[in-house]
């Protein structure tokens, strides 16, 4: 097993337990004491959880919202349907664009007008909201289910191929060191893909997204056209991103 897939296992039973021991860990994910506890370590840096004497929990409470479900997360709709209609402000009647998956883009799905437009997405819950709008082109890669999404090891060189005006991507944190972050190794290639097909790439995601940390970085706030967020981020953080050069839109 990976170490990232390892981290990946070991804050899923954090989330579903809330703690866990170190040899409760190293029996369910079949590696010694001395890799869990260095596993453990290298989380915490992250703020991803917090050690005790032999063993570790969530960082805080609120953290488990943070990482992907089977099911839409609900958590701050309004700030979310904020950005998502700041965002649709960007697009056009014919344009080719992409939704990435994620509640923001959901949310960009659901308000989206039925206008003639083609929209190219693997997220099921975003193909079930464009099915019902007859003008909208949808276009699905396809691949196997993982949780929302479906993944496809040939992504990268059918979506390579298609004319992608403007691409909106998720991330699940946010953050100015380890900078835009998800949770399942699974889909960063996806992200990446679709970043480097897309004529301008936006980030999509409500204020409480920033200064979050997930386990991965698949891209860093500077390659994005802009990020799209709605008018409950903090004056002195947009400052500091618009210091280095960053385009938020709120």
């Amino acid at each position: 097993m990976s170490t990232i897939k390892r981290h990946e296992q070991i804050l899923e039973i954090l989330i579903t337990e809330k703690e866990a021991n170190v040899s409760r860990l190293s029996e369910e994910l079949g590696v010694s004491g001395k890799t869990i506890r260095e596993d453990l370590e290298k989380l915490e840096k992250k703020g991803l959880l917090r050690r005790f004497h032999g063993g570790a929990a969530l960082a805080n409470e609120g953290f488990a919202g943070l990482f992907p479900d089977s099911l839409p997360n609900s958590k701050n709709e309004d700030a979310k349907a904020q950005a998502a209609r700041r965002a649709l402000e960007l697009v056009n009647t014919g344009e080719v664009i992409a939704l990435d998956g994620g509640s923001t883009t959901l949310a960009m799905a659901k308000l989206l007008d039925n206008i003639p437009i083609t929209v190219i997405t693997n997220d099921l819950f975003i193909i079930g909201e464009l099915v019902k709008k007859d003008k909208v082109r949808l276009v699905v890669p396809g691949g196997y289910r993982n949780r929302n999404q479906l993944i496809n090891e040939n992504f990268a060189s059918i979506i390579g191929n298609m004319n992608i005006q403007k691409a909106f991507i998720s991330a699940t944190g946010i953050h100015e060191e380890y900078g835009l972050t998800v949770f399942t190794q699974a889909i960063v290639s996806q992200k990446r893909a679709i970043m480097q097909a897309a004529a301008e790439c936006y980030c999509v995601a409500d204020h409480t997204k920033f200064n979050q940390c997930a386990l991965l970085t698949f891209a860093k706030p500077e390659e994005l056209t802009a990020i799209v967020t709605d008018p409950g981020l903090p004056d002195e953080t947009v400052q500091r991103y618009t210091a280095k050069g960053i385009q938020l839109i709120r």
